[in-house]
Order: C-alpha cells, then sequence, then structure tokens
C-alpha cells in the first residue's frame, strides 16, 4: 500500500534521512521545513500521512498538530509526531494536541513503517466516507465534515480485557476521568461481550492468561460488526514480535507497560475521537441514501425507488410469468381536505394513510407514495382475485375510521380510490401494467369514487 508521506522537519539531514527510509518502500515522499509550509501543503491534499517534527522554531510541531486536527478539511489527517523528546509528559502534550502517535528519535525502521501502514489504511478508509459525504452537500443535510471534526472522543464506552486485577484497578480508575469502562477477564467471553453491547474502543492486554491474543484479534476483525472497532493493546515491550502482526491485523494503537495514566486517556480518546468521525459520515451517507428513496413525509419509498424496483422485478427470470398486481390508490377529494383544514391536515391524512398501507400489506411487497396524494403497492405472487380482495382491505381501512388531524383537536372522514391490474403471464411490462392501473383507477373515480376497480 503506497501513499504521499509529508515529512516536516527543519533539519534537512533528517529529512533526506526519512526519505530514504520511506522511498525504499515505494512511499511518494513531500517534504516541508517549517509549521506554516506543512499547513498549506495539507490544505492543499497534497499528502495522506504526515511525519511532524516537534521541535521547529517559529511554529512547533503542537501548534501545527492543534491546527490540522481543528480544521475541517484536515481533521482527518493522521499525524506522527517524530521528536527527540521521550517523557510521558511530550507524549501526552501530542497526543493532546492530536496527534496519532509518537515516534522517538532515533527512529527504529520497522516501527516507523508499520505505523505509517497502519494509519495509511485507515486514511484510505476515511477518504472514501469523506468523497461520498462531500457528494450530498446539495441536500440540505448538515455538513458532516464540520460536525465530525467538532467531536471531543469523551463520555466513550470502553471495554477493557484483562485479567489482572491491580492492572484492571489502574486503568478502570484512570479512564473514569472520562469514559465508562467495562471489564473482561475470560478470552472466551470477549466476542459475545461485544456482540452484547456497542463498545467505542477496545483496551486489550496482550498478556492475558489462557488464550493466543493474535487470535482473539483475528476473531474479532472478521466480524463485519467489528471491522471499525478500535482496538488499543497493552505490550510489554515495543520490540514484542506480536506487536508488529498485531498492528498488520488491524490493531489501531499501542501502549507499553508500565502504562502512563494520562498516556492512556489521551490514546483512548483519540481512538474513540476517529471512530466517531468515522461513524458521523456513515450516518450522513446513510441519510442521504435514504433521501435518495425515501419520501420525508410518509417515510415509504418514493417515487425513484418505485421505478427501480418496478424495472427490476419485472426483468427477474425467476418471476417470469408469475402474477404481479399493482395497486394505484388515490385520496378522493384531498384538495378539499386541504382548503377546509389547512395543509397540515393534509400532511396528518397522508401520514396516517402510510401507516395503515404498512399494517394490510406483506415483507415483500411495495408500498410507494407516487406523488401528491396518490400511493402505489406492487404485490408479487398475487393473482387478481387476491388483488382485489387486498384493495378492498386497503380501501376499507380508509374508509372505516376517522382520520386524527391538527395534533388531534379534530377528526375527518377519508375515503379512496382504487385501481387494481394483474400481470398473468409475461406479455405484460412494468410500464403497461402501471398504465393499466391508471387507468382503472380514472374509472372508479368516474363511479362515484370510495370503490375499487379492475383493469381489463
Amino acid at each position: 500500500m503506497t501513499a504521499r508521506v509529508l515529512v516536516v522537519d527543519d533539519v534537512f539531514a533528517n529529512i533526506r534521512l526519512l526519505e530514504a527510509r520511506l522511498s525504499a518502500e515505494y512511499f511518494t515522499v513531500v517534504s516541508a521545513m517549517s509549521g506554516p509550509q506543512a499547513l498549506e501543503i495539507c490544505e492543499r491534499g497534497e499528502c495522506d500521512i504526515v511525519l511532524l517534527d516537534v521541535m521547529m522554531p517559529g511554529m512547533d510541531g503542537y501548534e501545527v498538530c492543534r491546527r490540522l486536527k481543528s480544521a475541517p478539511t484536515t481533521a482527518h489527517l493522521p499525524v506522527v509526531m517524530v521528536t527527540a523528546l521521550d517523557s510521558p509528559s511530550d507524549r501526552l502534550q501530542g497526543l493532546q494536541a492530536g496527534a496519532d502517535d509518537f515516534l522517538t528519535k532515533p527512529i527504529n525502521e520497522i516501527a516507523l513503517l508499520t505505523r505509517v501502514r497502519s494509519l495509511v489504511r485507515l486514511k484510505h478508509l476515511t477518504d472514501e466516507l469523506r468523497s461520498r459525504s462531500a457528494g450530498t452537500n446539495g441536500l440540505g443535510l448538515p455538513d458532516a465534515l464540520v460536525s465530525a471534526a467538532a467531536e471531543d472522543g469523551h463520555n466513550g464506552r470502553v471495554l477493557l480485557i484483562e485479567d489482572r486485577p491491580n492492572a484492571v484497578e489502574r486503568i478502570v480508575s484512570a479512564l473514569a476521568q472520562h469514559h465508562v469502562t467495562e471489564v473482561e477477564a475470560s478470552a472466551e467471553n470477549v466476542v459475545s461481550r461485544l456482540n452484547e453491547t456497542g463498545f467505542d474502543v477496545v483496551v486489550f492486554s496482550m498478556a492475558i492468561q489462557g488464550a493466543d491474543p493474535l487470535r482473539l484479534i483475528s476473531q474479532i476483525r472478521s466480524r463485519d460488526r467489528f471491522r471499525n472497532l478500535p482496538i488499543l493493546v497493552i505490550v510489554d515491550a515495543v520490540d514484542d514480535p506480536r506487536l508488529s502482526r498485531a498492528l498488520d491485523m488491524g490493531v489501531n494503537d499501542y501502549l507499553v507497560r508500565p502504562v502512563d495514566r494520562n498516556e492512556l486517556i489521551a490514546r483512548a480518546t483519540t481512538q474513540i475521537r476517529k471512530k466517531r468521525y468515522q461513524d458521523r459520515l456513515r450516518e450522513n451517507l446513510q441519510a442521504s441514501m435514504e433521501l435518495a428513496i425515501i419520501d420525508p413525509l410518509t417515510r415509504l419509498h418514493n417515487r425513484r425507488y418505485l421505478q427501480t424496483q418496478l424495472s427490476s422485478l419485472f426483468n427477474d427470470e425467476q418471476v417470469r410469468g408469475v402474477a404481479i398486481s399493482l395497486l394505484m390508490v388515490d385520496i378522493d377529494h384531498f384538495k378539499s381536505i386541504n382548503d377546509q383544514h389547512g395543509h397540515d391536515a393534509g400532511d396528518d391524512v397522508l401520514r396516517e394513510c402510510a401507516e395503515r398501507f404498512r399494517g394490510l400489506v406483506r415483507s415483500i411487497d411495495i408500498v410507494a407514495r407516487f406523488g401528491g396524494e396518490e400511493f402505489v403497492i406492487v404485490l408479487p405472487d398475487t393473482d387478481t382475485y387476491a388483488a382485489e380482495r387486498i384493495a378492498e382491505r386497503v380501501r376499507s381501512a380508509i374508509d372505516m375510521r376517522p382520520f386524527s388531524v391538527s395534533s388531534g383537536t379534530k377528526t375527518i372522514h377519508v375515503t379512496a380510490s382504487i385501481g387494481v391490474a394483474t400481470r398473468s403471464g409475461s406479455g405484460v411490462s412494468g410500464d403497461a401494467l402501471f398504465k393499466l392501473a391508471d387507468t382503472a383507477l380514472y374509472e372508479a373515480k368516474r363511479n362515484g369514487r370510495n370503490c375499487v376497480r379492475q383493469a381489463a
């Protein structure tokens, strides 16, 4: 996996050293020798990950990181601090500024490449979500990038997998400042615990007894539901060979014992913030997909979805020759409802009609608002006789019980006219069936409304 790596350092020799190591692994290296120059490169979208020196004149690395993480256009960029400072307070300051990880000089080449590859994988996933989210900006949804970047990562739900009581007590006490932590001491129960409830991050001790930690990580990552769940592992030493394997398998971050309390909080919070950033983008994408196929007033499928599904249904080889019926439902005198009671009352009627329709159809049936006061119900594997009976039940469900409108302050009587058409063989297309049902609907209206008519 290749990527564009921005190396930021005010010492040219350091840039050249990192460039040589990264280029040998087929990464494209971009360089900057000051904070402002790095910010400009990031704003232009010319890198996928930033290796950022802390000690620079003018604007130091902490300030550069804070600015990157606070801007919606660059908040998703992974930032790795590269520094000769290795005290817990220095790491904490960088993590609080939003850094995704730390590398201490002299840089371990294996650690460098492992962290870069891991963060680049996450960046590519985020880029895809951002791209899809950007395509929904004209749909009237809130700006997902702004709301996602504002996430602070607090009040998370943490699952701690640890069987040593002293370590459990220290970790739970530390995380209690910002998060709620649940503990699982048995590796056998981890997957079932994750299935029970939603967690924001898993903190996993690689020293847990009676289990292969790599096997357990593999089991978690192999399930679709947990693919994006952050995993933070705790190791006894950074040179543990299992750590490199764990990172390759999808572990997001690690801590080395003895665990610094503040670093634990910062790293867990960072992972929760990243997860919620991606969750916001996915929610925005889901909302945009619903807008494309769901009628916002009735929450039924809309005309676009209906036409797509109808075409697909009639082209399906498995249903060739199978009877398919279509009901065109029109609310009688709907304009007078709006005129006499107001458009809010009309909306109440449409919403209630949708609810009554849902209670009368099967899961395989398609119910859609076609437009205005017209609805369409598609009934697969339904012959003429059954379709007429269903249509009569629909008509009766509307006619038999008054509709409550205007926040329940009044009720009105509503009726509907229904046209029914059935394809009994393979010679009728979806469009032709639709036109037959529409003709039958107009016949019902000409015959006094509040009735069902079957197409010839």
